[in-house]
């Protein structure tokens, strides 16, 4: 994954009803810690890494790179999304374009903040870059990312087979970017 080109970086931090996405700072690091040594976070995501690995190896402000937002709700933060330039991917669908990540701590999940502040993120990419598809590749057994996809505008690419699952690309296209002829918005399914 690389940057997102020549965008000016950070950005004023982006308020929604509930949640302010801005850079990462040093007071973030524990929670950065937590989110990666979390088994539920990473259910999906190849499993956590170690705690004291994390400890030793997270520099003093982690994520600290442009289309890495912290999700802070209440002035704490409670999650990341990530918005990075694809480089490298098991689908050639995937490869130049802006992949869309995010992680948030269980005690939040199923109140609606990923989606807030994807919605939120992507509106941001949005601006910045105009016309800009989007990729997000979720594990179909991800039943809560799978949603959170269809809710964003994400439909499928294509199914492949990654880390002993079944991986599902989906790409969103940017607001000004036009369909092809003939070509569906419906998802398509293999």
């Amino acid at each position: 994954m690389s940057d997102l080109g020549s965008i000016a970086w950070p950005p004023a931090p982006i308020r929604t009803a509930r949640l302010v996405l801005r850079a990462p700072e040093a007071r973030d690091r524990a929670v950065f810690v937590e989110l990666l040594a979390s088994p539920e976070v990473h259910t999906y995501l190849g499993g956590p890494r170690p705690r004291e690995e994390l400890e030793r190896e997270l520099p003093g402000t982690p994520g600290r790179w442009p289309g890495s937002f912290v999700v802070d709700l209440d002035v704490a933060m409670i999650g990341q999304v990530l918005l990075r330039r694809t480089t490298e991917h098991r689908c050639p669908a995937a490869l130049g374009k802006v992949d869309l990540g995010y992680l948030f701590l269980p005690r939040v999940w199923g109140r609606g903040y990923a989606a807030e502040a994807c919605a939120a993120a992507l509106d941001w990419l949005d601006g910045v870059l105009p016309g800009e598809p989007v990729v997000l590749t979720t594990q179909t057994a991800n039943a809560g990312s799978m949603r959170l996809a269809a809710k964003l505008g994400f439909t499928e690419v294509e199914r492949f087979r990654a880390w002993d699952a079944e991986q599902w690309l989906g790409r969103r296209r940017g607001p000004h970017e036009a369909h092809s002829a003939g070509e569906s918005t419906l998802p398509r399914h293999r």
